[in-house]
């Protein structure tokens, strides 16, 4: 595995006490990219050695700098590590104000000579700090401390930022209110971003790329959605497994107050004025939302009833069946899992190649991209889901 300038190449294997990690995998230098699993699946031992906080041999190259390598006894110390990271928990300078916090982080990036890539007035509109800048960390909400945590990071002037379960210390209310921001991060700054979390949601919602961790090895990475709709993987097993297609806002229909929005092959109507045509917006299908047909549906109140064209199968369990499509009628666009009993699937005799008919009950809305800077002040609602019977 080398080096190369676009992207992150990690390589680890070794033990710490009784759990053993053997990883490697590499990741794009942008965007965010989830290092997902279960609790002791390795994903904070990777983030630690990542940092230079944790040492086991390996090899590590950021951006085509290499910042580990026992070969040729290379490594870099955490402090020669241009990297931001935020823990579970804020860990703010109680006797510092919110702005002497966030002025912190510029002084090391200062001592470290890093040029700047990211301004405070920047930060400070990014993450909706300029009202809390005076205050003590003792007054701000969970999330707040949070919002601020990431400021301090990023004005480090990181070249990559490494987030270890940001939210997993906060309550829903604090979660909601956070999210946002943390879209507006992704989707402003060039910095690429490692994000560990446990909850597939949280990864729906915020990742481009995925490394799929099971007992310190790496079961998968790519793409999100390829991941996510790859049959022979854990993911596509889960209870909410689902798809993810990134989607264009189309017209509004006045008349029956539908949103059209249009992923690569196909076009569904979803409920209320989503956007602005023209902007985007991520999508997520739940496998148990889609049906199959064989034939067109001539008389049926589901609206959305794409065409498709089956590209993989495989039992869950023994009633049911995990069945990938693709959309399109050259069966060319995005992926889509549908969950069907085995009867049906047997009843209709599907087989790999095969045109169908994918019947979308639900489309959830998960965030815009590329949109407006400045998120929502305070909480935020969660994802809508588009129920269209």
């Amino acid at each position: 595995m080398s080096s190369a300038p676009e992207t992150i190449v990690a390589r680890y294997a070794g033990n710490v006490g009784q759990f053993s990690l053997d990883v490697a995998f590499t990741a794009p230098m942008h965007g965010l990219t989830a290092l997902f699993g279960a609790s002791g699946s390795g994903k904070t031992t990777i983030l630690r050695c990542i940092a230079g906080l944790q040492r086991l041999p390996g090899f590590l190259s950021v951006g085509g700098s290499v910042w580990q390598d026992d070969a040729t006894r290379t490594f870099r110390r955490t402090h020669e590590r241009p990297i931001g990271y935020v823990f579970q928990e804020a860990s703010l300078f109680a006797h510092l104000s919110v702005g002497d916090n966030l002025r912190y982080g510029q002084r090391r990036a200062q001592k470290a000579g890093t040029r700047e890539i990211i301004s405070e007035s920047d930060v400070v509109s990014f993450l909706g700090l300029d009202r809390l800048l005076d205050r003590a960390p003792a007054n701000l909400s969970g999330g707040e401390r949070q919002r601020v945590a990431i400021g301090r990071a990023l004005l480090s002037q990181p070249q990559l930022l490494l987030m270890d379960e940001p939210l997993a210390a906060l309550d829903l209310n604090s979660k909601e209110e956070i999210l946002p921001y943390l879209e507006t991060l992704h989707e402003r700054l060039s910095i690429p971003m490692l994000y560990v979390s446990h909850d597939m949601s949280e990864v729906q919602r915020l990742a481009d790329s995925i490394v799929l961790l099971e007992r310190g090895m790496v079961a998968a990475s790519g793409h999100l959605q390829d991941v996510l709709t790859d049959v022979n993987l854990p993911s596509a097993r889960r209870p909410d497994a689902s798809a993810m297609l990134d989607a264009e806002v189309g017209a509004f229909d006045t008349r029956y107050a539908l949103t059209q929005i249009n992923v690569a092959g196909a076009t569904l109507m979803v409920p209320g004025r989503i956007g602005e045509p023209g902007s985007t917006r991520r999508v997520r299908i739940a496998a148990a939302d889609v049906s199959l047909a064989a034939t067109r549906p001539s008389e049926t109140t589901i609206t959305n009833v794409l065409a498709a064209r089956i590209v993989e199968m495989r039992p869950l369990d023994d009633a049911q069946v995990n069945v990938v499509v693709t959309l399109g009628h050259e069966g060319d666009g995005a992926r889509l899992l549908a969950r069907v009993t085995r009867r049906s699937f047997e009843l209709l005799g599907l087989t790999q190649g095969q045109r169908v008919y994918a019947q979308v009950k639900a489309v959830s809305m998960l965030r815009r991209r590329g949109g407006s800077t400045t998120p929502p002040r305070g909480a935020q609602p969660p994802a809508s889901r588009s129920w269209l019977p």
